[in-house]
């Protein structure tokens, strides 16, 4: 079996719907993107070592990014009660963080370098040490994809891996 397909199969083993691959030289790296971020608009900048300043400028950010072929962009599928089902947000994104957890533990049987991203924050500690003391865990880190400067829904779009439910 090919190591695509291996790691599709964890994917799905890990819990994730859907996967598409990207080829990392398409990628678009968006300034104002990461302005967001300094507008602290989701309030984790300068205070996760997940997110902006911590994972350094978005040139940093790319650099990393930019030392692979390949993206691999996962998704999950969560029901909301409404627009603004704000604890259905919240359960939805502490969930995607413990399913890329998994996809971690996972993955490293069949990879020894990658870098993996997941959504804002990191959420593994009731408070960050940041930027006071390193991290606690720099070995499950994964930085924040928006940091990067990246446009999830763009990404979903260039993998194929659809942004709505679909409704069958």
């Amino acid at each position: 079996m090919d190591i695509a397909r291996q790691i599709k199969e964890i994917a799905e083993q890990s819990g994730f719907l859907e996967e598409g691959f990207l080829d990392t030289r398409r990628l678009t790296f968006y300034p104002e993107i990461r302005r967001i971020c300094e507008e602290n608009t989701c309030r984790n900048y300068g205070t996760s070592w997940a997110c902006p300043p911590a994972i350094g400028t978005i040139e940093a950010c790319k650099e990393r990014v930019m030392q692979y072929d390949t993206m691999l962009l996962l998704s999950r599928k969560y029901t909301l009660e409404d627009s603004f089902d704000f604890e259905g947000m919240q359960d939805g994104l502490f969930d995607f963080k413990k399913t890329i957890d998994v996809f971690d533990r996972k993955i490293r049987d069949i990879l020894t370098d990658y870098l993996l991203l997941s959504n804002e924050g990191c959420g593994k500690c009731a408070v960050c040490t940041y930027p006071h003391a390193p991290c606690r865990f720099p070995e499950t880190l994964h930085h924040a994809l928006e940091g990067y400067g990246f446009i999830v829904s763009e990404l979903a779009k260039e993998a194929g891996v659809p942004t709505t439910a679909r409704i069958p």
